[in-house]
Order: structure tokens, then C-alpha cells, then sequence
């Protein structure tokens, strides 16, 4: 059995690896990731503490579901095109769509990426970038940028003070012209209360949801060189799993304020 070993942000990567291993079985899943359930079966690590946090497995599912969608629309439109898994952690994109000629980068700090070493194969360890992404050098580690570019930012910027993550976007924006990016955005009234997550307060480590959003629009106002494709908003997916929670949350008053989502953008050229 491997220790984990991991403390703060990066211990989140286990709830997610859960939610999509105990998706994976139930008769009818959201999402299958068997490589999720091969993982889980070799680290030693308590999860059955999540074996209540039936929101965050149906959320989770539902997340790598559209992230998994989405990166196939990009990659119809440019198959050359380059993916770059921001907080990758224990993400199983890369096989899961089985993509074993695309450029995919997975960057992480040193402590998960040495994790991920221990499960992934030789040929996928030459695109693994063991830094923070707030440790800018990160991008120097890339190859050639010479293809469309997409940044899958998949439950990682919720954790970072909403400057940090403005700062990230001015960083990247000019760097990256013409790029797409994925992430996921919380509604507002779950910022600050982790403390009430069925899944992040069983975690050993203490984190925090520093930012949500009423409007994804409002991300535009953050750089002139950000625009809103379009996004997804989790509770109009498989609304049978979400049951009363999911219909109290699609009352307007309420879903604009809770409601979690997948955002298209886009880095505009100067």
C-alpha cells in the first residue's frame, strides 16, 4: 500500500479520485474511471470517511463528466492542440479519453506530482511539471507552444484568494494568446464554508473556498483580455441524482447564489 502523505490543497485530490472511483460503480454511472478505482485500492488512506458525501461524488461525476466533453470539443477543433491540466493531482483525463498522442502537461506542486509518479507510466511522467502553479517557471518547462493551447483548471483556483487567481489570469493571458480555458466556479454562498462540504470536512487538513460568483460574466471585468464562451451549470445534468437538494437549488433565488459550474473562456489577442 502507498502513504499519500499529502496536507492542505493537494488532499483534496483524494476526494476527487474517490468520487469517481465509487461513481464507477454503481449500475448506471455519471462517469466510469477505472484507473480511479486502481488507485484507490492501492493507497493507504481512510476513505471510507466520504462514504456519505453523496453530493460531492454526483458534483464531482458530473464536473469530470463536461470537463471530459469539452476537452473532446477542443481537441475535434484542434486535434494538434496542446492541453495543460492545471492542479492536475490525481486526474485520469489523459486516459480516460484515451489520448495518447496529444501534448498534455500535468503541473501540481512537488508533493502531488510525486503521487501521481507512483501510478502513471513512464511516457506520461516526461509531461509532468512538479511546481506550483503560482511558480511561473512552470511555463519555461512546456515545449514548443506552437498549437492551440487549453488550460483545464479543474478544483484548484476555489482554495486561492481571488487576487492570487487575478494575478494567475494576468500572468498567463499575454503569454498565451488566443488560448481556452476550463474552470470550475462556485456560487458565492459557498465561499467561506467548506466547514458544511460533505467531503471536505472529513479531510485531515483545514482548506477554505476563498471565492464564488453570482455572475460568470463578472470574470470578464478581471482582464480586458478575458471572454466568457459559455458554461455549464452542474444541477441541469442528471437531475434525478440531485433529488430535493437539486430542486431547491434550481430556484432561481437560490441557484444563482449556490450553483457550481464549468466555464468556457477565452484569452483574447492583443
Amino acid at each position: 500500500m502507498e502513504n499519500p502523505e499529502l496536507h492542505g490543497i493537494p488532499e483534496t485530490m483524494l476526494i476527487n479520485l474517490w468520487a469517481r472511483a465509487a461513481e464507477s460503480r454503481r449500475s448506471h454511472p455519471i462517469i466510469v474511471d477505472d484507473k480511479a478505482g486502481e488507485i484507490m485500492a492501492r493507497l493507504h488512506y481512510d476513505f471510507s470517511r466520504f462514504e456519505r458525501a453523496w453530493m460531492t461524488q454526483v458534483g464531482v461525476s458530473i464536473r469530470s463528466m463536461l470537463l471530459d466533453a469539452a476537452t473532446r470539443d477542443f481537441l475535434k477543433r484542434h486535434p494538434q492542440g496542446i492541453i495543460i491540466n492545471l492542479g492536475a493531482g490525481l486526474d485520469t483525463r489523459f486516459e480516460r479519453l484515451g489520448l495518447p498522442q496529444v501534448r498534455w502537461y500535468d503541473v501540481d506542486v512537488p508533493e502531488a506530482i510525486a503521487v501521481r509518479q507512483r501510478f502513471f507510466s513512464e511516457d506520461r511522467l516526461d509531461h509532468c511539471i512538479a511546481k506550483s502553479i503560482f511558480d511561473y517557471s512552470w511555463i519555461d518547462n512546456l515545449g514548443a507552444r506552437d498549437a492551440p493551447v487549453l488550460f483545464i483548471a479543474e478544483g484548484v483556483l476555489m482554495y486561492f484568494a481571488i487576487d492570487e487567481v487575478k494575478s494567475f489570469l494576468a500572468h498567463l493571458i499575454p503569454r498565451f494568446p488566443g488560448a481556452e480555458m476550463l474552470v470550475d466556479v462556485l456560487g458565492p454562498l459557498l465561499a467561506g464554508r467548506s466547514k458544511y462540504n460533505d467531503s471536505i470536512k472529513k479531510i485531515d487538513s483545514t482548506v477554505e473556498f476563498k471565492w464564488g460568483m453570482k455572475n460568470s460574466r463578472e470574470l470578464e471585468t478581471w482582464h480586458e483580455g478575458l471572454r466568457l464562451v459559455e458554461e455549464w451549470h452542474y444541477l441541469d445534468y442528471c437531475k434525478d441524482r440531485w433529488g430535493w437538494v437539486g430542486f431547491l437549488m434550481r430556484l432561481p433565488l437560490l441557484r444563482s447564489r449556490l450553483s457550481c459550474r464549468i466555464v468556457h473562456l477565452h484569452f483574447t489577442s492583443p
